[in-house]
């Protein structure tokens, strides 16, 4: 009783403390995932441990560098044009409103007075919601610009983290290891492989359909006579990776816009290319998945198609993340299916 009591005061403080440590908790997910190409070092070059680390963390320090500049200065050159041209959208976005209406008019000779000034009601409340939505829009880039400083800190804190952690992660595993017994020694050593293996194919696969995506979108994007459409292409691809957002955020409201301003084969061009995307990653998004996760393809459409269903964009990683966890529980003998009917 004694031993349950002291286990469930740890849990209890844990999960008090796990808001608290987020870059922690990532940095020790991280420190698991660059632990195979470490070890190969080791084996292969013989190479000490604080050495290995200090190659692999540089490279990893590298890419992730030259990722953060790039996607820093799309970010920044894409919303400097947002602001700038914010005003003039609108003003479109109003103009297209009033076209539309002096349109319904003159087909609505025979439609009630009151109907009209219903639709116009409505149309005037759109165009306070395209204000509102500005001014947060606005409200919302301060608030972050205020929170780089913090954002920071939390990042050198995992960065940090992530090197020693790395450094000491096999003295970690050997303190660990004396509160556990063989068999949980042998069952946590195989979960823990299984979803190094699996989160290191989950990112894989997610470079993968970016790099589809990119393509796809560059091409349609090329064959519509779209100016840079390399850098369109990868503005899609980045607001495909957001959360909530995909390539509808982006491709349908320009293909609208485009068939309000008398441009249709651009709108219909712009939509086709959304349908065409879309068809095409969720044909390969189950394969994808499959090969660098480890589990069947049927497996992996289930859970992605189930995960979206229950939590919506985040279900797309939840979903095969939950599948993965179960298969490895199951391989180390955690969960045995023992049902018989």
């Amino acid at each position: 009783m004694k031993r349950w009591i002291i286990i469930a005061l740890l849990s209890a403080i844990c999960l008090w403390l796990l808001p608290y440590s987020v870059p922690l908790l990532l940095a020790l997910a991280t420190a698991l995932l660059l632990e195979p190409p470490i070890r190969r070092l080791q084996d292969q070059y013989r190479l000490k441990r604080a050495h290995a680390v200090t190659a692999i963390f540089s490279l990893f320090l590298v890419i992730l560098g030259f990722s953060l500049y790039f996607l820093v200065v799309i970010l920044v050159q894409q919303v400097m044009a947002l602001s700038q041209n914010l005003p003039y959208v609108l003003s479109e976005a109003t103009k297209v409103f009033n076209r539309l209406i002096e349109t319904w008019r003159s087909y609505s000779s025979s439609i009630p007075q009151e109907i009209i000034d219903s639709l116009e009601r409505g149309v005037r409340t759109v165009q306070q919601m395209l204000l509102s939505f500005a001014t947060n829009l606005t409200q919302s880039l301060v608030h972050y610009i205020t929170a780089i400083p913090a954002f920071f800190i939390h990042f050198l804190v995992y960065l940090v983290a992530l090197f020693l952690i790395s450094l000491d992660l096999p003295r970690m595993k050997q303190s660990i290891s004396r509160y556990l017994s063989e068999r949980t020694r042998q069952r946590l050593g195989m979960v823990i492989v299984q979803l190094s293996k699996a989160g290191i194919g989950f990112i894989k696969a997610q470079f993968l359909l970016s790099l589809v995506t990119f393509f796809l979108a560059l091409a349609g994007l090329l064959v519509l006579g779209i100016d840079y459409a390399a850098l369109m292409a990868l503005v899609i691809v980045i607001v495909d990776i957001l959360p909530i957002l995909g390539t509808g955020s982006v491709l349908v409201p320009w293909g609208i816009i485009s068939m309000a301003n008398g441009d249709n084969t651009l709108g219909v061009g712009l939509i086709v290319l959304f349908i065409v995307i879309t068809v095409v990653r969720r044909i390969i998004e189950p394969k994808v998945f499959s090969t660098n996760l480890g589990i069947s393809p049927l497996a992996a459409l289930v859970s992605v198609y189930l995960g979206f269903q229950l939590l919506g964009f985040i279900g797309l990683f939840v979903g095969p993340v939950v599948v993965i966890l179960i298969e490895a529980l199951a391989k180390a003998g955690v969960i045995k299916w023992t049902i018989k009917l």
